[in-house]
């Protein structure tokens, strides 16, 4: 009878005790969906974030909308475009190819395409933004999506090359963030894998992951899942940034908001990338986790390597990330934005977790509201 009654009470206690983890669970949850609210009206262009272990998603949220004028929920499933968040892609592929033996980080440049810049250039210098090459404003490097069967990339990469010929630095230098050096790594990618670049991406990160391209990819397979992009109606993005803008890109008002017309980035590699929030935070779980499919070991530590200047000097970057801290854990770190969407994505290695927020929305601080929400996961 003892026996019964102790084994009843350990019972109980475990019961409880589950109960009321699950409680604190479901109330942290609430508090976090409340901050997430602060940032968007339901009557809003929309913002999901997502937070996740190796194992698991610890928190997958949205809201807002992805169609004003229809008034389409955001849903946790709807894609925008990442933008630069493409260049982590185009790392981790170039250190799979490092992993083949089919490069090398200290090769030049010059050893595999053509190019109007410094010699000495080497993958390395191109993937930490050391090579010192121009970063000209990239807002006319789009095309509409209906225009994409057309469009002939490399005749756009000539013609951006032909403007922009010289170097603003001797390779390894100062960090000089560039999108024409990630459009060079991407046609790296295509002289040595011998495809596309976005084939590449596709069939050695997606399709390892099993990631379907109506989760993500470089094409908006599914109009009706495809998250519509906005620029506020009041803002200086849109009296002045006309100027820099093709009025192709530019649709109609909804209500406060300007409807921003699909478009492709002229070169995928440095920021094609298409996907929702939930589709990049399993690319981020796999990074996460201690048998990676993407990458080795030794991959891993080097996509994580602090980054040095010819003359010693550490920079902020590793071969893909940039790096900063929150709570005094070190994050690495990824923001993408552009026309009608601004995203960021960032790993906390040393305490197994990642995050990622989108939101379609050119005027969006995701840095700061990235760090607000993060907080609730990363202890002080």
């Amino acid at each position: 009878m003892k026996i019964a009654t102790a084994s009843f009470l350990v019972v109980m206690l475990i019961s409880c005790s589950s109960a009321t983890n699950g409680k604190e669970e479901q109330s942290g949850d609430r508090m976090v969906a409340n901050q997430l609210s602060k940032f968007g009206a339901p009557t809003e262009p929309g913002i999901q974030y997502v937070v996740v272990d190796k194992n698991s998603s610890i928190f997958n949220s949205s809201i807002g909308l992805a169609d004003i004028n229809k008034s389409v929920p955001l849903s946790t499933s709807h894609t925008m475009a990442a933008f630069s968040m493409t260049k982590t892609l185009t790392a981790i592929a170039i250190l799979q190819l490092v992993e083949r033996n089919k490069i090398n980080l200290d090769d030049k440049l010059s050893d595999y395409i053509e190019n109007p810049y410094d010699s000495d250039i080497s993958i390395r210098q191109l993937l930490s933004h050391t090579a010192g090459i121009p970063n000209p404003i990239p807002l006319k490097w789009v095309h509409l999506s209906k225009n994409h069967n057309g469009f002939d990339e490399q005749a756009a990469l000539t013609e951006t090359l032909n403007e922009n010929p010289e170097s603003d630095e001797k390779a390894g230098i100062k960090y000089n963030y560039t999108n024409i050096g990630y459009w060079l790594l991407g046609k790296v990618i295509e002289k040595i894998s011998g495809n596309t670049y976005t084939d590449y991406i596709t069939k050695n990160i997606f399709e390892v992951l099993r990631l379907s391209p109506n989760e993500i990819g470089f094409l908006i397979s599914d109009k009706s899942n495809h998250a519509k992009g906005y620029l506020k109606k009041w803002s200086f993005m849109n009296f002045f940034g006309r100027l820099f803008i093709d009025a192709n890109v530019l649709g109609e008002y909804e209500g406060s908001w300007l409807r921003i017309n699909d478009v492709y980035l002229n070169g995928p590699s440095f920021g094609g990338a298409i996907g929702s929030a939930t589709a990049f935070s399993k690319i981020l779980q796999d990074l996460l986790s201690e048998q990676s499919n993407l990458l080795n070991e030794k991959s891993k530590k080097l996509l994580y390597s602090q980054q040095k200047l010819n003359s010693g000097k550490k920079i902020d970057m590793t071969l893909g990330w940039h790096i900063d801290k929150l709570n005094g854990v070190t994050y690495y770190y990824k923001e993408g934005g552009g026309a009608g969407f601004h995203c960021e994505m960032r790993i906390y290695p040393d305490i197994g977790l990642a995050s990622v927020i989108m939101a379609n929305r050119t005027s969006f601080n995701s840095r700061k509201i990235l760090s607000g929400l993060d907080k609730s996961f990363v202890a002080n």
